[in-house]
């Protein structure tokens, strides 16, 4: 049995969570990083005795639309999954689900999901700290015995079908005067938003504003524009600041 780590993690938080639970499982996995578009997924295959900890991030209440694409390449080929979403600290309404419907399309037999808070920097410092830790060493075991049961019996994952509407309001980060077109910011892109020729341009219509350019650039060049950051911020802390804690679906 060998356990893969298929993570869409743009900023870090979603891989730390992800890392927790596949490391319980299993001390050597295979990561399958779905934010490196230069990747072939379609070559990616498993086997029914492999196990898969597939982890995303929240987007407004679903999956990334980029996520569903490249899943959707891999071969299950019957292996075992244990869907992980992370969120920040509001509400993952439909992640779940559309990420069940599109790990079933792509042949895994899913088999257990956790929801964790920790997106939201602003709003869940230092998560996953170490009692989200506990709590996922935790659900680590109770999956593991699942699996050495040989139950392939399925969650019922809370959510909606159909799922809510896509959308929300995209914030694309821009160069500011820092800038020295280095090209970090355009190599790294999950989405491939930014042009290489000339980082300094605003991205493209592809951007899904998962802040990874400002992450990775060396400088920190790349922001976002204060006036729109400051009305989400308070629109997110009415709902975002009383702590929630992991939920697990087994």
């Amino acid at each position: 049995m060998s356990v893969f780590e298929i993570v869409f993690s743009p900023t870090g938080g979603t891989r730390k969570v992800s890392g927790l639970v596949a490391g319980a499982l299993d001390k050597n996995t295979v990561t399958v990083d779905l934010t490196d578009s230069g990747l072939d997924f379609s070559a990616v295959s498993m086997t029914e005795d492999d196990v898969a900890v597939i982890s995303v991030p929240a987007y407004a209440g679903r999956i990334p639309a980029v996520v569903a694409d490249r899943l959707g390449m891999v071969r299950g080929n019957g292996a075992r999954a244990v869907l992980v979403c992370v969120y920040g600290n509001r509400a993952f309404e439909d992640t779940l689900v559309e990420l069940e419907d599109v790990a079933k399309h792509a042949g895994f037999r899913v088999v257990s999901a956790i929801a964790e808070h920790s997106v939201a920097r602003q709003f869940a410092a230092g998560r996953p700290d170490a009692q989200d830790a506990a709590h996922l060493a935790e659900f680590a075991q109770q999956i593991q015995q699942k699996l050495l049961a040989e139950d392939a019996s399925e969650p019922s994952i809370p959510g909606n079908r159909p799922y809510k509407q896509a959308g929300g309001h995209r914030m694309a980060p821009e160069a500011t005067e820092d800038c020295v077109s280095c090209g970090a910011c355009a190599a790294a892109c999950p989405v491939c938003a930014i042009d290489k020729g000339d980082p300094k341009r605003a991205a493209g219509k592809e951007c899904i504003s998962c802040m990874r350019c400002i992450a990775v650039c060396p400088r920190g060049a790349r922001k976002l524009d204060p006036n729109r950051l400051s009305a989400v911020s308070q629109m997110l802390s009415k709902v975002c600041v009383v702590r929630k804690e992991c939920e697990l679906f087994i």
